[in-house]
């Protein structure tokens, strides 16, 4: 093999499993593929496939293509390599399937072009367990690529960053920890999800959890588990604190009035490789928190009225529109479950930052609402009229309170009456971008005046305390000051 050769093989390694919703996925694409700058994606991704196919039965054919013998790194690039070349065949194939388990439901799809894919893994020197995980791997990758594409809608670039993050929350930020020992370990990994209401949070909850790692059985040809199955919602302000623990643990019969047979809660329903999704967890009282630490600390729970410990191996995300910070300064939300809950930190970011950063946002999510109303494509015409009734009735500023929930509701509510008056807001909330622009043209601000009215803004904008030290590297308290002097302005 030529250096220039192992060069190639090195590049293709690397874009193997690189974050398709990253820059550097698209450099490397762009490099293997030699299509011109300005190329549309597809033209793109087809140029490197087609080399990389080329590559492919040039090895073939002098028997460099083989894994038997290979070891180190020489083994590892060639196996990435390969992998490359095998998913990319077949990845129409598992479109389809994802669509057919859509269709299907909680019954796992037989899946007909299993033992092409793994009859292809193994000639390249895979080994036949390497080669079932390999091919559960890539259903799991065109998952998480398919729902994250396909259910968090826009261009902007806050957008493009929630995407790149949700990706990370499935395989992490360097899939080689993934493939090494964490595929089947996620569920040490809970995410808490921050947005207004309206945001998405559900979306992205969602796009984690069908996204889950399902092994592959050749016993039955078709994968363990249906991702539908694997995905549960339960928004937990909607239950008293009686009926909530009996809906999440579960209760034995006769542990309360009205307990007529035993009840499986939520956490013994979840599947092996489920995502759990709490949604609204600010609003639970302390004596369940405590409970739900109890399943995130020890992974076991008790259903009421028994003392028989029942193991829980899912995964937890939850998610919440009330200031966590103030609640955790307040006593109000423990401080051991927010920080079993926060592996890692997800920020939905509001649709009125999402439009300031791209006016064709509206554009997207208007065509994708309309599209899943009328359950197929709709004209350009039919969402420039819904666009032109927004314009005229709301003005260009409208600061979309309701987020994108607002939106679909508006739509729904032009095409029933043509009109939308949108939601008054007091005035003054919401503009905190165009207070700190107005005074730094002024120039007359002092340092404390300057962080009020910056925090303030970033506030404004991510709506929790957290991610404003974060960015500003303050602590929270000082944060909560400066925020709180900005209220008062």
């Amino acid at each position: 093999m030529t250096e220039r050769e192992w060069d190639f093989l090195e590049t293709v390694a690397r874009a193997a499993f690189a974050n398709p919703f990253g820059e550097t996925r698209d450099d490397l694409d762009l490099l293997i593929g030699g299509a011109p700058p300005g190329s549309s994606p597809q033209k793109i991704l087809d140029s490197a496939l087609s080399r990389v196919a080329a590559q492919v039965e040039s090895l073939r054919a002098r028997g460099l293509a083989d894994l038997q013998g290979q070891d180190g790194q020489r083994r590892e690039v060639l196996r990435r390599f390969c992998l490359f070349h095998v998913f990319h065949r077949y990845f129409d194939h598992f479109d389809r399937l994802i669509q057919a388990q859509l269709k299907e439901g909680d019954k796992p799809c037989r899946v007909s072009f299993a033992r092409q894919v793994l009859e292809e893994l193994a000639g390249f020197g895979l080994a036949e367990q390497e080669a079932e995980r390999a091919f559960a791997v890539f259903y799991q990758l065109r998952r998480a690529f398919y729902f994250i594409k396909h259910g968090l809608v826009g261009s902007s670039p806050s957008m493009k960053t929630l995407r790149r993050h949700l990706w990370d929350c499935v395989f992490t930020h360097d899939i080689r920890w993934f493939e090494a020992g964490l595929w089947d370990k996620m569920e040490e990994f809970s995410i808490l999800l921050l947005g207004e209401t309206g945001t998405g949070k559900g979306a992205a909850a969602a796009a984690i959890g069908r996204s889950g790692f399902i092994p592959y059985d050749p016993a039955r040809n078709g994968f363990t588990e249906s991702f539908t199955r694997n995905f549960v919602a339960i928004n937990l302000s909607q239950y008293s604190e009686g009926v909530l623990e009996s809906e999440l643990f579960g209760h034995k019969k006769g542990s309360f009035t009205g307990a007529v047979e035993n009840h499986e809660g939520l956490f013994s329903r979840c599947a092996p490789h489920g995502v759990i999704f709490l949604d609204e967890i600010g609003d639970v009282s302390i004596p369940v928190q405590i409970k739900l630490l109890q399943v995130l600390q020890e992974r076991v729970f008790f259903p009421v009225g028994s003392h028989e410990p029942k193991r829980f191996s899912g995964r937890i995300v939850a998610a919440t529109n009330r200031p966590l910070d103030e609640m955790l300064l307040d006593g109000k939300f423990r401080d051991d479950l927010y920080y079993r809950l926060c592996s890692d930190l997800v920020t939905i970011p509001p649709l009125r930052v999402r439009l300031r950063e791209d006016p064709e946002e509206l554009d997207n999510l208007i065509g994708a609402i309309l599209c899943r109303l009328a359950g197929q494509a709709v004209s350009t015409r039919e969402q420039q009229l819904v666009k032109k009734v927004l314009k005229r009735d709301l003005g260009q500023e409208y600061e979309w309170p309701g987020n994108v929930r607002e939106l679909e509701q508006a739509i729904k509510r032009i095409i029933l009456t043509g009109r939308y008056q949108g939601v008054k807001r007091e005035k003054g909330k919401g503009d905190a971008a165009d207070r700190l622009a107005a005074v730094l043209r002024e120039g007359a601000l002092n340092v404390e005046e300057l962080l009020t009215a910056y925090c303030a803004f970033l506030y404004d904008r991510y709506g929790t305390y957290e991610e404003v030290a974060r960015r500003t590297r303050l602590d929270r308290r000082t944060v909560k000051k400066y925020v709180q002097m900005g209220e008062k302005d």
